[in-house]
């Protein structure tokens, strides 16, 4: 979906959601979701700023936008599913429902939701609201790229504050991600409460 049909479609059906999760892949900690209600007037700014897809940021460059984001959206709210639930249902079921609790925190609700990714919510907390899925959409629409910003510098602040408890995974350096760093601690002391134990250990 090119991003010009995105910004038509954000303008004629809004307040339009973007809604990014971020933490998927992780072996520690919980999987964040973003939901972002952009004005209209200030989507040009924002990309001028270099609002993008987060994984193309800077840490520093992100908590910048961060700030920027939260000061003039519309709603800015964080939906989260816990390592518990993430090994009780599945990664994506998880993913899934972080971003519908997300979602369920915005005032205004929005009257349609951008998805990043391939998969449908299945609004089981809250009645269905009209939604596109969008491959690479942090990369295509600016409320999408918006929520994945805001998704990883709180997920970010939430492993740095994890990791003076956590003690001997680096989990402020690797943000739970499977480094090889990370894969041997867990090969020393073992499975944490925070660590999805669902999640396989590979030797790579």
């Amino acid at each position: 979906m090119e991003q010009e049909h995105l910004r038509s479609l954000e303008i004629e059906n809004y307040p339009v959601a973007g809604v990014d999760e971020v933490g998927r892949g992780c072996l520690f900690g919980e999987v964040v979701a973003a939901a972002v209600i952009l004005p209209i007037d200030k989507l040009t700014d924002l990309e001028q700023l270099g609002v993008t897809d987060s994984k193309k940021l800077s840490p520093n460059s992100r908590e910048n936008l961060d700030q920027i984001i939260r000061e003039v959206a519309i709603a800015c709210a964080i939906g989260t599913a816990s390592v518990s639930e993430i090994d009780a249902m599945n990664i994506l079921a998880a993913s899934l429902l972080a971003m519908e609790r997300a979602i369920a925190q915005l005032q205004p609700q929005p009257k349609h939701c951008l998805i990043d990714g391939n998969q449908l919510l299945r609004f089981n907390l809250i009645a269905p609201i009209p939604q596109t899925t969008v491959i690479k959409g942090d990369s295509l629409s600016l409320s999408i790229a918006a929520a994945s910003i805001v998704a990883k510098v709180w997920r970010d602040r939430r492993m740095v504050e994890l990791a003076d408890i956590y003690t001997g995974y680096d989990i402020a350096t690797n943000k739970g991600y499977g480094t090889a760093k990370h894969r041997e601690a867990i090969a020393k002391l073992g499975y944490s409460d925070l660590h999805r134990k669902t999640f396989k250990l590979k030797n790579k």
